[in-house]
């Protein structure tokens, strides 16, 4: 079983919703990821739970002029759809609430903390934070080692984790498996959402055709 460290309660509050506060859970969450690494496919991928059930879904569409993707509830309605701005220095993504694209609808933003990286650096801005003097989330990571870290703001506070897991089922058919822990009451479906914009950058670096993920999620 899984030994998890201790957080303190003061830094990571009760419900600390930003997709919605069914996705917050009091412990941690671990995300299971496998990415069929030699299948060239749309893009899609589900997440499911330790029965198999379905939990999300995520759409993309790659032959549009906006790189974008949907993420579906089980059901298969809408929660967020995450677009890169056509004309952005920093690779910036908009995530919004169901499938609008309004500013209205805006949850948050994320960008690449500078143009030139040899790790991957994203600055993350909820709706709210119009300014952008500090953002309120950051991303570090590299996908060449397959790990990423998420940061609440400047500070050195870990919200989520991800790191590559080697198993003799990814040397032998070739396919990649990462471990994500989502700490205390942070909302899942947002580091998803953050996996996501991760997933379709490290494609545009590498100018590789999208890969297919599937999730598994479980407590």
């Amino acid at each position: 079983m899984a030994q998890f460290p201790v957080y303190p309660a003061a830094t990571y509050p009760v419900n600390n919703s930003i997709v919605g506060p069914q996705y917050c859970a009091p412990y941690p969450v671990d995300l299971a990821i496998v990415r069929k690494v030699m299948t060239i496919t749309d893009g899609n991928f589900v997440v499911q739970d330790i029965n198999g059930n379905i939990l999300f879904k995520v759409k993309g569409s790659l032959m549009t002029i906006h790189d974008r993707r949907v993420l579906l509830d089980a059901a298969g309605n809408p929660l967020l759809t995450l677009r890169q701005k056509i004309i952005s220095a920093h690779d910036r993504w908009q995530v919004f609430r169901g499938e609008s694209s309004d500013q209205k609808d805006l949850i948050f933003t994320a960008k690449r903390s500078s143009m030139f990286q040899l790790k991957t650096k994203l600055d993350v801005f909820l709706a709210n934070n119009t300014k952008e003097d500090a953002c309120d989330f950051k991303v570090k990571g590299s996908w060449l080692e397959r790990s990423c870290v998420v940061y609440a703001g400047e500070s050195d506070s870990i919200v989520a984790q991800m790191h590559k897991k080697h198993t003799v089922q990814s040397i032998l058919i070739g396919k990649d498996k990462f471990t994500v822990t989502v700490y205390p009451n942070i909302d899942y479906a947002f580091i998803i959402a953050l996996i996501v914009i991760l997933d379709a950058i490290n494609k545009e670096d590498s100018g590789s055709g999208s890969g297919e993920i599937d999730m598994a999620f479980s407590s």
